[in-house]
């Protein structure tokens, strides 16, 4: 019986470590920060290409141009003019994870093509299982979470739309992403009680 509540605690010690050990993205907006939370661990591949944008600060400068009230927060490719910044190669879908498409979980954009995912990410604000991989069809792969800026979110998502033609869903007004960069290990931040992506 020791033997089982020293491996309970040793597996949640683990688990606990896993979690504190995921790579945490700010990023610094017209509007405010967001903070995302990585999965490392459950969608390697997508994690990584994500970060090396990070790093190469390529999402500095471009805009959220897809806001759907009630579906997502997209971004991550254009800039303020609407001009498609050139992404790296694009990469494998990981949406058999076993992640959902939950309220301000993060996941990849991408076209018809399972495989085509690039730079451009969208943040869901609602459960969107539609997005969601099934046995008959890939998904949309989820990677991370949201865990603090949840009213730069609103905010984005309350802009007025509708002057641009051809990009009705985009805010009249550009909202740049400034800087995207990695947190410190240590940096802590505090959810607002949101719904895990797992």
């Amino acid at each position: 019986m020791k033997f089982l509540a020293l491996f309970g605690l040793l597996t949640l010690s683990v688990a606990v470590q896993a979690e504190n050990d995921r790579p945490r993205v700010e990023l610094t907006t017209d509007e405010g920060a967001i903070v995302l939370e990585l999965f490392p661990d459950k969608a390697p591949i997508t994690v990584s290409n994500f970060l090396q944008y990070v790093d190469d600060g390529y999402y500095d400068g471009t805009i959220f141009h897809r806001v759907i009230p009630g579906f997502v927060v997209q971004g991550g490719g254009l800039t303020y003019d609407f001009t498609r910044k050139p992404p790296r190669d694009p990469i494998a879908n990981e949406s058999d994870n076993g992640l959902s498409n939950k309220p301000m979980t993060l996941a990849m954009a991408r076209h018809s093509d399972p495989d085509s995912a690039t730079s451009q990410f969208y943040i869901n604000l609602n459960h969107n299982p539609g997005l969601d991989a099934t046995e008959e069809r890939p998904g949309y792969t989820v990677f991370g979470q949201v865990v603090d800026g949840y009213d730069t979110i609103i905010t984005i998502v309350q802009a007025p739309k509708g002057n641009y033609k051809q990009f009705p869903d985009a805010p009249n007004v550009p909202i740049r992403i400034l800087e995207a960069r990695r947190l410190p290990a240590s940096a802590d931040t505090t959810a607002d009680g949101k719904e895990s992506a797992q």
